[in-house]
């Protein structure tokens, strides 16, 4: 699911979509408004949430798709297990969650749009975000897929290309996944929520992301931690402003 990695003030990458020790909440709610239509890739992206949906203290800053502050996200991180490739594609912006290694295949998304927003009050606390449109069945059916992976996927490697020489051997980093309790936002048919690691340094650094399926579309918010620090959860203001903004765009006709 492109699943994605945030770069609002994150130095690593980190996204759409792509999934929860806990108990997360994966279901539809009572108040759904039904399965929604999908959107056209300008409806997609004026359905982006605004400094306005936020109110005083939030900027948003949309963005090229697959890019993010180093720019073009062309060196993709591939998994040395291909079942977790999903995974890594969730919070990278080089690839969608349900991409193709290469070129766009009938799983990927047909429109996308990519967001960062910081908060005054908390400088460091950047969310990335990644609003996928998919056709009919393919956001639900790439959730479930997701879902799946948080057993075998509970450890495993992946190779990064290096970013300047390209003669030199690709960068193995250790991941290690971990779902996070994250209840479903109303309007919302369902969400999941992990935490992914990359330990490939001296310093742990951690990538927190919750998926959240409206209608045919997906939304995916990530955060950056290091070390000591934690990514924190995406601010929960913005997951439901997101959802409702997406839920009323696609009841329109």
């Amino acid at each position: 699911m492109p699943l994605r990695q945030p770069r609002p003030s994150a130095p690593v990458v980190v996204c759409a979509l792509l999934l929860a020790a806990g108990c997360t909440t994966v279901g539809g709610s009572a108040d759904q408004a039904g399965p929604g239509r999908e959107l056209s890739a300008a409806e997609l992206r004026a359905a982006a949430v605004a400094d306005a949906d936020l109110g005083p203290g939030y900027t948003v800053t949309v963005m090229t798709p697959g890019h993010g502050e180093t720019g073009s996200g062309g060196a993709r991180e591939v998994s040395d297990l291909p079942a977790c490739q999903p995974l890594l594609d969730a919070v990278a912006p080089a690839a969608p969650p349900g991409a193709a290694s290469a070129s766009p295949g009938p799983g990927a998304p047909y429109a996308e749009t990519d967001l960062g927003v910081a908060r005054a009050a908390d400088p460091q606390g950047g969310v990335y975000g990644g609003l996928l449109g998919y056709r009919t069945g393919r956001a639900a059916q790439l959730q479930a897929e997701l879902e799946k992976l948080f057993g075998p996927c509970a450890s495993f490697t992946s190779t990064a290309p290096p970013p300047v020489d390209k003669a030199r051997k690709g960068v193995r980093t250790r991941h290690r996944l971990s779902r996070d309790d994250t209840p479903t936002p109303g309007g919302a048919d369902a969400v999941t929520g992990f935490t992914l690691t990359n330990e490939s340094g001296s310093v742990v650094l951690s990538q927190r992301a919750v998926l959240v399926r409206v209608g045919p579309a997906l939304a995916v918010f990530s955060t950056v931690g290091v070390g000591a620090e934690p990514a924190t959860a995406p601010d929960e203001r913005i997951v439901r402003q997101q959802v409702a903004k997406l839920r009323a765009a696609q009841a329109k006709r």
